[in-house]
């Protein structure tokens, strides 16, 4: 499982600039999709193991209440044998009820330290859901972004060729060059606002996450998130 965690974590900290620089530069979404199939893959992975434990959770916690209520009933036995006075049977199940409690207490810590592991696995898991949610929320973005920047190459062809057509001297060729190229501008100016708007939206999503990120960072300084006591078994169908 540790492995499987360093993994989500190396995910978790990849440098969200830098992939969104390689798909601009390359004009291409393929590093940002390995990166969403890597978090999906990982996610797929993180639920099997939180089933997993989850399962065993439940295994010891019904095996640590069945142990508990054996001890309670040994303890009561203890009794009822010295008030009948028969101390043999009383030091027999004595010694058994000894056995029992230091039972208990193995299971308890078994218990307490599975929970770690599930507790783990689950914020892992939340982590790497946002992650995700986030990085698709940004591949739509870049997608419109490349999308324009192709459309802009192709106005940018287009008008050299208008440029070609003015220059032959035909008047009627001209006049609808001049047509075509009034056209054009507004396409071009559309396509300029567009820009500017995704370009915004992606600086405050990455933004909003570098905010997130101090804060957080923040809060495990000041101890606002100090881990829960647990004292009974959360379920895994609310991870």
């Amino acid at each position: 499982m540790a492995t499987l965690l360093e993994k989500v974590r190396i995910l978790i900290s990849a440098n969200v600039h830098a992939l969104i620089d390689q798909a601009l530069k390359s004009n291409s979404l393929a590093v940002v999709d390995q990166y969403i199939r890597q978090v999906e893959d990982q996610l797929a992975n993180l639920e099997d193991a939180a089933a997993t434990v989850g399962g065993e959770l439940k295994s010891l916690q019904r095996k640590l209440e069945e142990h508990r209520r054996r001890a309670t009933e040994l303890d009561q036995a203890v009794d009822g044998f010295l008030l009948e006075g028969n101390e043999t049977a009383a030091a027999a199940a004595q010694s058994r009820l000894n056995g029992a409690q230091q039972l208990v207490e193995n299971y308890q810590e078994q218990l307490s330290r599975q929970d770690g592991e599930y507790q783990k696995l689950l914020d892992a898991k939340v982590r790497l859901d946002a992650r995700h949610a986030n990085m698709q929320q940004q591949r739509a973005e870049l997608q419109s972004l490349l999308e324009l920047a192709k459309s802009k190459e192709i106005v940018v062809k287009t008008m050299k060729g208008l440029d070609a057509l003015m220059g032959s001297g035909d008047s009627d060729v001209n006049r609808i060059a001049q047509s075509i190229y009034a056209r054009l501008d507004k396409a071009t100016a559309a396509v300029e606002v567009r820009g500017v708007s995704l370009d915004e939206q992606i600086d405050q999503v990455l933004g909003r996450n570098a905010l997130n990120a101090q804060l957080e960072a923040r809060k495990q300084r000041l101890a606002l998130n100090p881990p829960p006591d647990v004292k009974e078994l959360p379920s895994p169908d609310n991870k």
